[in-house]
């Protein structure tokens, strides 16, 4: 059975197509499968890759479609592995091994949970997280080894470092009439009405473009309102006001300029993941 499909949604995506592609097909673990859902690219950049193509582990759909969140929805539904993860075009899995480690993980853990007597796991699915490479800061970006509930206000792994079990998203598609938190708004979901278990690997996944569309100015501004319309749906207001007060004594927005800056993100960076390595 497959136990992976590697989600490549795209329209006109240029080059960036083939590095991704590659990325996955150098993967040592073979139980995998690669989706290209393409929303009509005029670009040639299928035609480009016509070599890589011919691999039996790929499926190309290209369909219409309203937007990121909505192609990844249409990528999902024609996945018939075990856990989704989703590289974006000009994203690069990090190493030839990264499928291999995941595998082993996972395997870990559900031989941890098959030897407890309260695992739930009929009820329970899982997600996976690991770490991510900034391209754009040239910085290891390290998520929190435990989500709670300040993590989720604050800040959760980027979708580029998780895999989803795939039951996640077929209950849950990603909400299209958000623009830039649509995948931060289902992880919000799974961890708070999904039922989802969430696992820490110390494992690196991806090698993360950066600079992309949410990234622009005006769709900072975006971003802030919908993390606003999003905390408020799964968070109580004391929640919010306890979250919002932390962030302020912490100093949230020196924090945030340090992890962006190409000058201290290294730093900052490694401050973290010691703090994390300490509380583990």
């Amino acid at each position: 059975m497959c136990r992976f499909s590697l989600l490549t949604v795209c329209l006109n995506p240029g080059e960036k197509l083939r590095t991704t592609l590659e990325s996955a097909l150098a993967q040592t673990y073979s139980r995998f499968e690669v989706i290209i859902k393409d929303g009509g690219s005029r670009d040639g950049s299928l035609e480009a890759v016509s070599d890589l193509l011919k691999d039996e582990r790929i499926r190309v759909f290209t369909e219409k479609d309203t937007g990121i969140y909505d192609a990844m929805n249409q990528a999902v539904a024609h996945a018939r592995g075990e856990y989704v993860f989703f590289l974006n075009c000009g994203d690069r899995l990090y190493d030839e091994k990264v499928l291999e480690h995941i595998s082993e993980e996972i395997d870990r853990i559900l031989a941890s949970e098959k030897n407890r007597e309260d695992s739930g796991r009929d009820a329970q699915r899982h997600l996976i997280y690991g770490n991510v490479y900034s391209g754009k800061n040239n910085v290891w970006i390290i998520p929190a080894p435990k989500i709670d509930g300040f993590t989720c206000y604050r800040n959760v792994p980027c979708h580029q470092a998780c895999f989803y079990e795939t039951a996640l998203c077929l209950e849950k598609p990603f909400e299209v009439n958000y623009r830039i938190r649509g995948d931060y708004e289902h992880f919000l979901w799974c961890f708070y009405r999904g039922n989802a278990r969430m696992h820490y690997v110390n494992v690196p996944v991806a090698e993360y473009e950066g600079g992309g569309y949410s990234e622009t100015k005006e769709n900072l501004k975006r971003s802030k309102a919908e993390h606003a319309e999003i905390t408020k749906k799964y968070m109580k207001s004391e929640e919010l006001f306890r979250y919002k007060a932390v962030m302020l004594l912490t100093l949230a927005p020196l924090r945030t300029y340090l992890s962006e800056s190409r000058h201290f993100a290294g730093i900052y960076s490694r401050i973290v993941k010691g703090f994390y390595q300490k509380r583990s």
